[in-house]
This record gives structure tokens, C-alpha cells and sequence, in this order.
């Protein structure tokens, strides 16, 4: 008896409301839309079945106001018959996908501040050799040089591009080699560890 009871809702219904199947149907509604706008190359990474691939690829290459409607309704209503550990999946690659996006944007965020400060100070040059001893500092400063020629000649920015480049470069080395370091170091912890 107690069984019973426990199975329904405080209304005393024993499945889910009408409001809440249709909040779960426009959830995948939107997981379906995020879906068809993702690059094909991050559509190929997510775990879908063959029949939502296609109707994935079919909604992209539809450009009918309508017809584009109809078939991300389509889409939706593949999802639906996706299991919950199939649609888990899909959302934790999505998500992923999203979180590389945000890593990526923010990197390229803090090299555009850096040549920022790099231009307007010259100690900041310093601070960034010190932060990445792998970067030439020779080279930083004919660039910042150059890219400050270039702005007040009213010159086309090859140099301003050139030291992003740099900073990219001296930022991926620095953290290429602080990786290394410490694999290097937990292998030397592994050999402690069996000797």
C-alpha cells in the first residue's frame, strides 16, 4: 500500500503533468536546435544515432523559413526517443564543446590584453619574459617597436599582428614546457615511490 503512495505526486497522480512532459519536450527542442547550429567538424565528435545524424544534416540544409521549422520539429521529435543516458551524452558532448569555446575565446581575450599592455608600457615586457622565459626577448622588443611605428605612421598593423603571434607562440611554449615539468616530476615520484 505504502508502494502505491509513494509512486505518486502530492495531487495523487501517478505520472508526470502535461506542463512538465511538455517543459521536457521543449528542452529537447533546444538541444536539438544547439545541435543543427553546431561547426560540422563539432556535429562529427557527438555520440547520436544515424537517423538524428541525418536529420541533423537534412535541417542544416534546409534554408526555408518554414520548412527549416518543421524539420528541427522532426529533429525534437527524434529526441524523444532517445534514452536518457543517450540524451546525457549528447548534453555532457555539447556542454564540452561549449566549455572548449569559452577557453579558447578567453585565451585569445588575454593575448589581446597582453600586446595591449605590451604596447603601452615597457616594463610589462619584462613581467611577460619573466612569466615566459621561453620567449625571445629580442624579438618582443623589435616588435613592439615596429607595431608602434606602425600606429603612429598610420601603417597597415603586420607587426601588431605579428607580436600577438609572438605572445600566442611564448604563452603555448611556457605552458608546453610547465606540463612537461611536471610529468617529468611525477615520474621521478613513481620512481621514489617503487625503489
Amino acid at each position: 500500500m505504502n508502494d502505491a503512495v509513494a509512486d505518486q505526486d502530492d495531487n495523487g497522480y501517478d505520472r508526470p503533468s502535461k506542463s512538465q512532459l511538455k517543459r521536457d519536450m521543449e528542452a529537447l527542442q533546444e538541444l536539438g536546435q544547439a545541435l543543427v547550429e553546431l561547426p560540422r567538424d563539432a556535429l562529427k565528435r557527438m555520440p547520436m544515432t544515424e537517423d538524428l545524424a541525418d536529420a541533423v544534416h537534412e535541417c542544416r540544409r534546409i534554408t526555408d523559413h518554414e520548412g527549416r521549422r518543421r524539420q528541427l520539429q522532426y529533429v525534437g521529435r527524434m529526441m524523444r526517443g532517445l534514452t536518457e543516458a543517450e540524451v546525457a551524452a549528447l548534453r555532457t558532448k555539447l556542454d564540452e564543446h561549449r566549455g572548449v569555446n569559452k577557453a579558447a575565446t578567453a585565451r585569445l581575450h588575454w593575448i589581446e590584453r597582453t600586446r595591449d599592455k605590451l604596447l603601452a608600457d615597457d616594463a610589462a615586457l619584462t613581467e611577460f619574459i619573466r612569466q615566459h622565459p621561453a620567449a625571445d626577448p629580442q624579438e618582443g622588443r623589435t616588435l613592439i617597436r615596429n607595431a608602434r611605428r606602425e600606429q603612429e605612421q598610420s601603417k597597415p598593423p603586420r607587426s601588431f599582428r605579428e607580436l600577438f603571434q609572438w605572445i600566442k607562440d611564448a604563452s603555448a611554449q611556457g605552458a608546453d614546457e610547465s606540463e612537461d615539468h611536471e610529468d617529468g616530476r611525477a615520474g621521478e615520484d613513481r620512481e621514489d615511490d617503487e625503489a
